[in-house]
C-alpha cells in the first residue's frame, strides 16, 4: 500500500480501520521511530511482501465465543476460516474490482490484496460446534464453549 511519507493527517481511528498492516501496527508502537518527512510529496512506491492484517472482535456470551472481523467487500469465495488446536485462521482477499493501472496516485488509504488473522482463542470451544455467517459486511464466527467443571472441595479425613 503506497502512503505518503508524513501521515500526520491519519486520525488514530483511521488506523484502526478494518485491515490493518505492519507498517500501521510499527506507527503504534513507540520503540519504533517516526518516518522523516521530505519538503515534497513523496510517495513509498515499494512493493509490501506480507498480507494485511484483518482486525477482530472477540468476545464470550454465556454459551458461545464469538468472532468478528469487518470484511466488507470480501466475498465469501473469497474467504477461507479454519481452526486447529484453538487456533482460528481467517484468511482472504480482497479485490477494488478495478483493475486499471494507474500513474499518478493522489490518495490510497484503503487496502487491497491479500490478508490473514490467525488468533489463539481464549478458551476451550467445540471445534465441531462452530457457525460462520457473512452477513453485511461483517464475519461472524461463533463456537460452542467447553464447560469447565467448577473446582470440587475435598473433605480432609
Amino acid at each position: 500500500m503506497a502512503r505518503k511519507q508524513n501521515d500526520d493527517l491519519l486520525i488514530e481511528d483511521e488506523l484502526a480501520a478494518a485491515f490493518l498492516n505492519d507498517d500501521d501496527l510499527q506507527a503504534a508502537d513507540p520503540a519504533q521511530e517516526p518516518p522523516t518527512s521530505d519538503a515534497g510529496d513523496n510517495w513509498d512506491d515499494s512493493e509490501e511482501d506480507f498480507p494485511g492484517q484483518l482486525a477482530v472482535d472477540v468476545y464470550e456470551t454465556e454459551e458461545k465465543l464469538v468472532v468478528k472481523a469487518r470484511t466488507a467487500g470480501v466475498n465469501k469465495e473469497d474467504l477461507d476460516v479454519s481452526i486447529s488446536d484453538g487456533i482460528l485462521t481467517i484468511s482472504g482477499t480482497l479485490s477494488s474490482g478495478d483493475d486499471t493501472d494507474a500513474t499518478n496516485w493522489h490518495i490510497q488509504e484503503c487496502y487491497w490484496g491479500e490478508f490473514s488473522r490467525t488468533v489463539a482463542l481464549p478458551v476451550a470451544v467445540r471445534e465441531d460446534e462452530v457457525e460462520a455467517v457473512l452477513k453485511d459486511g461483517v464475519l461472524t464466527i461463533s463456537f460452542g464453549k467447553v464447560k469447565q467443571e467448577q473446582a470440587k472441595k475435598i473433605t480432609i479425613q
